[in-house]
């Protein structure tokens, strides 16, 4: 559930984050307005992680951006149009980054034009699934060109579904 005191005014301004961090539409596909969301505060009231009903959407850090939780990478998966935050893997790496493997150039079939080093990503399979969450170490075009070199610090994988 949401915290009383946090009321819409709260959500608006973690969907404005998210859409400046992962672009327009991404503050609603994270926090939808007809879903009832659990924010965890820190002492002093800052939210610092916010959970749905399939777990952890993002914890949001004190650099004031967001880390995203499987649930949170499942979310921009939908919304966002291809490839934009996506990092995409073939077969031979599926298995590592699900166990929480970081994801290395080499493997990355394809890589949104947009990422920075810093940023947060979703690793997915070139099926379309999610694999993982994490931090980009790359730009997306030193991705494409380098053939070694760690190109997403993954965070949390994404069990297999049977």
């Amino acid at each position: 559930m949401t915290d009383p005191a946090d009321g819409s005014a709260g959500l608006a301004q973690l969907r404005t984050i998210a859409d400046y961090q992962f672009g327009a539409g991404a503050g609603r596909a994270l926090f939808p307005p007809d879903e009832s969301l659990r924010i965890k505060r820190t002492s002093s009231g800052r939210p610092q992680q916010v959970h749905g009903v399939d777990g952890r959407i993002v914890s949001f850090g004190i650099d004031g951006r967001f880390t995203l939780g499987i649930d949170g990478g499942r979310r921009l998966d939908a919304a966002l149009e291809e490839p934009a935050y996506r990092v995409v893997v073939d077969d031979e790496s599926e298995p590592f980054v699900r166990d929480e493997k970081n994801v290395f150039a080499k493997f990355v079939v394809d890589a949104g034009p947009e990422i920075r080093p810093g940023d947060e990503v979703v690793v997915t399979h070139e099926r379309g699934e999610v694999l993982a969450v994490g931090r980009a170490e790359l730009d997306a075009a030193a991705i494409a060109d380098f053939d070694t070199g760690m190109a997403v610090n993954v965070r949390e994988g994404a069990p297999a579904e049977h």
